[in-house]
């Protein structure tokens, strides 16, 4: 029977004593553990070199590597060298190899969740691999070793830092073994421990021993993905109570008994009659494969995973939503128009800011989102007078704020995404992924024309047939006009496409009758549209004529469903006003799962969103850290995609809005109404109905929010 027994420095409240089978071999295991005594360690080693196959060192630092410099640590050499010739362990050649395929293996399985992650290591000298590792995904990295060595007041913020700063202070700690690397030289220990706390409350993710995680409470821990290793059921038990949300286990559990890697690596030693520098990493691929090893990916907290983190870009669509400011809000009551149209053209050049933290999102798979809405100062107007690389610039400041907040993709809302070449350029040069949301956007409107159709009840629906009526898209050549046109031509038997740009509708009527050959396409300029506008019972408006009259309502069919996805919309409330007998619905705008906290962007629940801002949202639940809608051509590929990944995260449609708020129940019953009685009368080319019923929902308007239109 092979005999392996593990020294330790830490508790001697944690030994054991257990027999077991690996490797084919039988085993006894032993553990002894010295309470930091150096003296005890040193008596047991001499004890046990006699007794023992292999002996494991556990709670000491082997010699490390940061950088090109190695570092040997003279405290554990000595212990090192009192084993004689039984061969000794610190773990640390195994424990470099299970650190880095942990990390990897999260990586993939999680959905790239150390993406541009805030990750605090609370000793980066000895995880130096580690890091560089890491630094692969994320380059908001921080060290804490100045501060728990010698109470230096600031973080080390890159590799090349901590490589400087582990050169110059191991000839002052190299005698020292990591269990003695604690603030004693600190001045003010209470402030070396507030630093630490504010980093690691900071933090997305926290690299550190279990025995580091100790000395901090739920306030700095909650909520936070924690690399470590050697955890017990006891352990993952108190990281609950402190608030952990998801534990990478660097270590490799394959005993009841939770063992550290250097008596892993012993018995590794033992069962092959080796020295750990004579075991060749053909050997370890070969008894992981062997053993069939999994990381340990663990949730103290049933049913929660990790929290993924988003940014969006927002701007006021006018200047009287430049007043939410507090400051302009004051000297706007003060201020002649001339005054705040100065104030305007001032505010386009101020550099982006946080609007708004986004908390509590949260997918029936357990994954959390949260974010930051980022606002960048230029009204519509200020947008559309300067160049688009004026915005470029804007939205890449927007664009390193976000990462250096950790988010992992960036949104892009309202103007900014129809700027230029929507998206492309920006998503070039980004230091993170971008997507405009126009994929959602495009689907979110289908989504609640057809909810509105049902919901009136005048044309036929099936369940798997397509809608006995006409549909008309107005602006289909536009990025969502053209995808809204894909998937009208999926679900209507006839679909008239209006644009004035010829020989691209020529194109996309080519392109939709491959996908959907049996659909009857006609079309049409935007001169030629109002011919048989009274014909439709279905309108999508997606254009970008900035205020321009596209259509006359008062030519539209009594009940149709006319959804205006237009920024600025196609159709202001007084043309709508003047149809109480036509559905004119804003978007479909989306209901997000959770209890979602934030400031007001147009909506009195905080849940309901612009679809544009609920695409990033999806995005980032499922962990998809990519470029996905960017440019003026829409895939409907995915538009579908992204619908099914929202059903999937517990999207919803939220209930329909108009441009003065949500339609009840009792508002779409009126409309029904007077559709019926108006079509008694209907001559096809004009509609004159009563100025009763205005269209106004019986719930309050919207708030003077709006600044994130998708």
């Amino acid at each position: 029977m092979k005999k392996v027994v593990s020294i330790s420095l830490g508790s001697s409240n944690l030994d054991y004593s257990f027999r077991t089978k690996f490797l084919g071999q039988n085993f006894q295991i032993v553990r002894i553990g010295t309470d930091r005594n150096i003296r005890t360690a040193e008596k047991h080693l001499r004890e046990w070199r006699s007794k023992a196959d292999a002996i494991g060192l556990g709670m000491v630092q082997g010699q490390y590597w940061v950088g090109t410099n190695c570092f040997p640590q003279q405290s554990t050499q000595k212990l090192e060298k009192l084993a004689g010739d039984t061969p000794v362990s610190t773990g640390a050649r195994l424990r470099e190899i299970v650190q880095e395929w942990s990390l990897r293996s999260a990586q993939a399985e999680l959905g790239s969740i150390f993406n541009n992650a805030k990750v605090l290591f609370l000793s980066g000298a000895t995880n130096y691999r580690m890091a560089s590792i890491m630094a692969e995904y994320t380059q908001n990295l921080s060290f804490a070793d100045p501060v728990l060595q010698f109470g230096a007041p600031n973080l080390l913020h890159s590799l090349r830092t901590l490589e400087l700063y582990a050169a110059g202070s191991h000839p002052i700690i190299r005698y020292k073994t990591i269990a003695a690397l604690v603030p004693s030289l600190a001045p003010v220990k209470f402030l070396n421990r507030l630093i630490l706390k504010n980093a690691i409350k900071h933090a997305d993710v926290i690299v550190a021993s279990y025995d580091q995680l100790q000395r901090y409470d739920r306030e700095e821990l909650a909520g936070k993905t924690v690399l470590t290793s050697s955890i017990s059921a006891q352990r993952l038990k108190i990281l609950k109570e402190k608030g952990v949300r998801l534990v990478i286990d660097c270590s490799i559990q394959l005993f009841k008994q939770t063992v550290g890697l250097n008596v892993v690596e012993a018995m590794f030693m033992a069962a092959l009659e080796k020295k750990a520098e004579n075991i060749s990493h053909d050997d370890y691929l070969e008894i992981f494969t062997d053993l069939d090893l999994k990381p340990r990916i663990l949730y103290p907290t049933k049913g929660k995973k990790q929290i993924n983190r988003f940014a969006f870009v927002i701007h006021p669509l006018a200047q009287k939503y430049l007043l939410n400011l507090k400051p302009l809000e004051l000297a706007s009551k003060v201020s002649p128009p001339a005054v705040m149209n100065i104030v305007e053209k001032a505010a386009a050049y101020s550099p982006p800011f946080v609007y708004s933290k986004v908390e509590g999102i949260i997918s029936p798979t357990g994954v959390e989102a949260e974010g930051w809405l980022i606002s960048v100062g230029g009204t519509p107007k200020q947008i559309m007078s300067h160049s688009p690389e004026f915005t470029y610039r804007q939205l890449l400041a927007a664009a390193d704020m976000a990462k250096k907040l950790g988010a992992q993709i960036m949104g892009l809302g309202a103007f900014t995404k129809v700027v230029g070449d929507a998206g492309v350029t920006v998503a070039k040069r980004a230091p993170l992924p971008i997507t405009t949301g126009n994929s959602y956007s495009a689907s979110g409107a289908l989504w609640a024309a057809h909810d509105a159709v049902a919901r009136l009840g005048l044309v036929k629906l099936s369940k798997g047939e397509k809608i006995k009526g006409k549909a008309m898209v107005v602006g289909a050549t536009g990025a969502i006009g053209g995808a809204c046109a894909r998937l009208l031509a999926r679900t209507a038997e006839e679909v008239h496409l209006v644009s004035p740009e010829s020989a691209k509708l020529l194109v996309l009527e080519k392109s939709i009758l491959k996908e959907s050959p049996a659909t009857k396409l006609v079309l049409s300029s935007y001169a030629d549209s109002d011919k048989n506008i009274g014909d439709m019972d279905m309108i999508v408006t997606a254009t970008s004529g900035a205020g321009k009259k596209i259509l006359d309502i008062m030519k539209v069919k009594p009940g149709c469903v006319i959804t205006d996805v237009a920024r600025p919309l196609d159709l202001p409330a007084e043309e709508v006003e003047k149809r109480p007998d036509v559905l004119v619905i804003e978007s479909g705008e989306v209901y997000l799962p959770g209890d979602v906290r934030m400031k007001q962007i147009g909506f009195e629940d905080h849940n309901v969103v612009y679809a544009c801002l609920a695409e990033t949202i999806v995005l980032t639940l499922e962990g998809r850290f990519e470029n996905f809608t960017v440019g003026r051509n829409i895939e409907w590929e995915k538009v579908h995609e992204i619908y099914k990944l929202g059903l999937k995260h517990g999207m919803r449609l939220a209930a329909i809005s108009g441009v003065n708020g949500v339609f009840s129940d009792k508002d779409i019953a009126t409309i029904r109404k007077l559709a019926l009685e108006a079509r008694k009368t209907w001559q096809g080319g004009s509609a004159t109905t009563p100025a009763r019923a205005r269209q106004t929902p019986a719930k309050k308007r919207r708030t003077a929010h709006k600044s994130a239109r998708g």
